[in-house]
């Protein structure tokens, strides 16, 4: 690595209690060569280190994963296996050393203003050169004259974010591939939800696919025998429905039909199948009843292996996104729905579920299960009837320059979702009237406000200062939605508020049709769920339009 050409010459700074030749070696054993990294991370720790309290107890903050975690455990009693020392990668060479119960500490990091007198040592943070080309002797000699007077070093205090003790909760087996993890982590290891580094999962471990009672014979040694699963039947565009369903005994009559069908051996058991195996029927309507929430009921019984959940009312469907992908990811096992956040009828399919195989190996019925336990995926969210406030803002409309247009299509959007406007206030753009019109709208029981414009950039856009003024708390101005990206959201004395941006006035659909809906059926709705919004949030604007039926929000 080169440092054996480094000369000791005495006059090196020491690092704490070390002479700068007894951390080399250190270094040497603890990360098998000393890195200029390291080297210069004992100064940087050290530094930190006298200008904590004597006797506290205190923590350590690595924003690199480079060396310096490395001159942490080495020189202080934190080290990752133990928790006092975390690496948070935020690039920069700067290390904390903190107070674990205040939060109070010191932060040290390279100042590269003070390495002027230091030609290769700037070549080395700055990577100006290959690692071959630079002149570690030299490197390593300014490093040790330098110490921390090239850092700057500066009074800090971390969030409780960073002071919260880690913990690995609840540990059980993850449902996909049996082995132990923290529950927190969540209803599946953080292996199975996809981040393993391995090429081949190890879930593709080989198992058996049928119990060993289950034979395939050939249908005319079937003849007496019961029918194991429902078999299907496909007119093409005409019907597909089961030609028998599980438990038909199978008689001469029935060969015909079979080899209609395309079969010509089916499955028949011969023996006890065991209880380590669960019938794919038997999983279906299992998984449905766990998975049915508020407002949602499993149609039937299972058939041709699968059960479909209808919504027993109108309204909004919400689906526990995170939990629908983990049951996913055990084997052999399935459920699909409509989008989350769509508008459903009273009565419609909204999920269906199944196993694949025949059978499902106990092991992962029960893994799919346990999932399932922490409460139902799917529920439909009705929609309450909403005597809205309508806030119209604009110089152009209070002074009658322009006929408002933004109320008629409020009302017709409010009235499709079963709401309607009880009061409409015109304002200027004035900040002062817009926050008192608000307050009235609120004083006289509207339970929603919706304001008009005045949220872009302009001078005059002072509708969303007038609603602060009013009192809007909790409040998201701008969303990844395209048409409506000034959309605002908030709330003043309770009553949800949505400021709808101008663009409504030309385009059919924007935000407003995609978080009317939610709002109406009280589901919060925060920072992250409007970024994730973005991935669909662009309308493309068609010549004939279709929405709901179209991507747009989806």
């Amino acid at each position: 690595m080169g440092h054996e050409n480094i000369v000791i010459k005495g006059d090196e700074l020491p690092i704490g209690e070390y002479s700068y030749e007894e951390y080399k070696d250190m270094a040497t054993l603890f990360h098998n060569y000393p890195a200029p990294g390291l080297m210069l991370g004992g100064y940087m720790v050290e530094a930190a280190r006298e200008l904590m309290p004597e006797g506290v107890l205190y923590e350590v903050l690595a924003e690199t994963p480079w060396c310096l975690p490395d001159a942490a455990q080495m020189l202080t009693p934190c080290t990752i296996g133990n928790g006092w020392l975390k690496v948070v990668n935020l690039g920069r060479y700067a290390v904390s050393l903190y107070d674990k119960n205040t939060g109070k500490g010191v932060r040290v990091s390279v100042n590269p203003k003070k390495l002027e007198a230091y030609d290769e040592f700037r070549t080395w943070l700055y990577k100006s050169k290959p690692k071959q080309e630079q002149d570690t002797p030299k490197l390593q000699r300014q490093i040790a004259l330098a110490g921390a007077s090239v850092c700057n070093i500066e009074r800090i205090t971390v969030t409780d974010a960073v002071l919260q003790k880690r913990t690995k909760g609840g540990i059980a087996d993850c449902p996909v591939c049996g082995e132990p993890y923290p529950t927190m982590h969540g209803a599946i290891c953080r292996a199975c939800q996809g981040e393993s580094p391995y090429v081949e999962p190890l879930t593709s471990r080989p198992g058996r696919e049928l119990p060993d009672a289950v034979k395939a014979v050939p249908i005319e040694k079937a003849v007496g025998k019961r029918a194991m699963h429902d078999m299907t039947r496909i007119e093409p565009g005409k019907s597909k429905g089961p030609a028998f369903k599980k438990n038909h005994t199978f008689e001469v009559g029935d060969l015909c039909r079979l080899q209609r069908i395309g079969k010509n051996s089916v499955y028949v058991a011969e023996g006890d199948i065991g209880d380590e195996w669960v019938h794919k029927n038997d999983c279906a309507h299992n998984f449905a009843k766990a998975m049915c929430g508020e407002n949602v009921v499993p149609q039937a019984e299972a058939n041709e292996g699968k059960v479909e959940l209808v919504s027993r009312v109108s309204g909004l469907l919400a689906v526990d996104a995170r939990r629908l992908e983990a049951f996913n990811m055990v084997p052999g096992v399935m459920a699909a729905c409509r989008k989350g956040f769509t508008l459903v009828k009273d009565g419609v399919g909204i999920a269906g579920t199944r196993a694949i195989p025949l059978y499902l190996s106990r092991k992962d019925f029960d893994g799919a299960m346990r999932i399932l336990s922490e409460g139902p995926i799917f529920s439909v969210k009705p929609l309450r009837s909403a005597k809205a406030g309508v806030l119209i803002t604009g110089n152009e409309v209070f002074h009658g320059l322009i006929q408002d247009r933004f109320e008629g299509i409020i009302e017709i959007k409010l009235a499709s979702l079963g709401s309607e406007i009880a009061k409409t206030i015109f304002c200027p753009d004035d900040r002062k009237m817009i926050a008192a019109a608000a307050k009235k709208l609120v004083a006289e029981g509207c339970d929603l406000i919706i304001t008009t414009a005045g949220l872009s950039v302009d001078p005059d856009d002072v509708t969303r200062l007038g609603l602060v003024d009013a009192g809007l708390k909790n409040v998201l101005h701008g969303m990844p939605i395209l048409p409506g990206a000034m959309t605002l959201l908030g709330e003043i004395d309770g009553v949800q508020t949505l400021g709808v941006p101008a663009c409504a006035l030309f385009y059919k659909h924007t935000s407003m049709d995609l978080l009317l809906p939610r709002l109406l059926a009280g589901v919060d709705v925060d920072r992250r769920d409007l970024a994730r919004m973005g991935n669909g949030g662009m309308c493309m604007n068609c010549n004939h339009c279709s929405f709901p039926k179209c991507p747009f929000g989806k």
